[in-house]
């Protein structure tokens, strides 16, 4: 799905007026500046790949920190929450669901929160902003900057679910693979899952405790309500990291089953190999003693020595398979 927008240039990719009932306006660049400095709740939201990005919340929203500013613009970011003044700075990842596109390579949304005021910033697309962009163009979207919150992390969250069942799925796959048919390129698939699961874990983890700080923060915009609905999205999170943990733990057990598999395997051939050198080691001796060019070799006159010979090697044969067997080698 593309990313909707009103704004066909500049920073901003949309902006939106919201009632306190649930809708959202959608607001001209124009109209834009003076919303974010109203009493009424705004929400803009903007492309940090923009060369106007950084001027224009100089411009607009010029009492931040320049500390928030940058974290806002970062290239790079990590999951994290900064409580300044009455408002928050909240940096979020996201499933990477755009084409062509891994999933564990994690889309952050970037957050300015306060009681008027909303600025998000954005480097991809992330489809969960779109979700309450629709849901307030459909008056079913959040109230107020608390409910917000919540709202865009849950979206954020549940979108996370899939990912990470899949990870669970295909190791039951891998793990059956392994039992049936062990096979020395299924540790290359496997390597690749635990990877996955490491990088997702990387970003995850680290929202738990962004979900815990806003919790104990004492904002007059963030209620008990939107405290409970924070607690869900924590506990959420919590049993997604214990599922990557448990998931790392299932494919190093895979790993070391497969490896095990493979070294009977290795065994078992060296073995057969070791039975059948054994076998002709003695059978080679006498072929090799009689095969010498010199005079005095017993048969050399007879006609019947091959077949004579023949059969004292398929009887010392027989022995050998009667003593291996006797010894248990085999």
């Amino acid at each position: 799905m593309a990313e909707l927008t009103t704004h066909t240039s500049g920073p901003i990719l949309h902006a939106l007026t919201l009632d306190a009932k649930g809708a959202g306006q959608p607001l001209t660049d124009d109209e834009t500046p003076d919303a974010v400095h109203s009493d009424a709740l705004a929400w803009v939201h903007l492309d940090a790949e923009n060369s106007g990005t950084r001027n224009w919340l100089t411009r607009h929203v010029g009492y931040l920190d320049s500390l928030v500013l940058d974290a806002l613009l970062a290239d790079e970011t990590r999951p994290r929450l900064v409580e300044y003044g009455a408002g928050v700075l909240i940096i979020l990842r996201g499933i990477n669901l755009n084409d062509e596109a891994e999933p564990e390579d994690m889309v952050s949304v970037r957050l300015w929160v306060d009681a008027h005021r909303i600025i998000s910033v954005r480097r991809r697309r992330l489809k969960a902003v779109q979700d309450i962009r629709q849901k307030l163009l459909h008056g079913l979207g959040p109230r107020n900057s608390g409910e917000f919150i919540s709202t865009i992390s849950a979206r954020l969250f549940e979108r996370m679910e899939p990912a990470v069942s899949g990870l669970n799925e295909t190791l039951d796959e891998l793990e059956e693979q392994v039992i049936d048919r062990p096979d020395a390129e299924t540790r290359q698939a496997i390597n690749a899952l635990r990877k996955r699961a490491i990088l997702f874990r990387r970003y995850i983890a680290p929202q738990r405790d962004v979900m815990a700080q806003l919790r104990s923060l004492d904002l007059d915009w963030l209620d008990v309500t939107h405290k409970r609905r924070l607690q869900e999205n924590s506990d959420r999170l919590l049993r997604y990291v214990e599922d990557l943990d448990a998931a790392r733990e299932r494919a190093q057990i895979v790993k070391d089953e497969l490896a095990s598999a493979l070294s009977d395997r290795l065994n078992k051939n060296i073995y057969i190999l070791s039975i059948v050198a054994a076998l002709f080691l003695p059978l080679g001796l006498l072929t090799g003693l009689l095969g010498i060019n010199v005079g005095g070799i017993p048969g050399t006159d007879s006609a019947n020595a091959f077949w004579i010979f023949s059969g004292i090697l398929l009887g010392v044969g027989a022995a050998q398979l009667a003593l291996f067997k006797f010894l248990r080698w085999f």
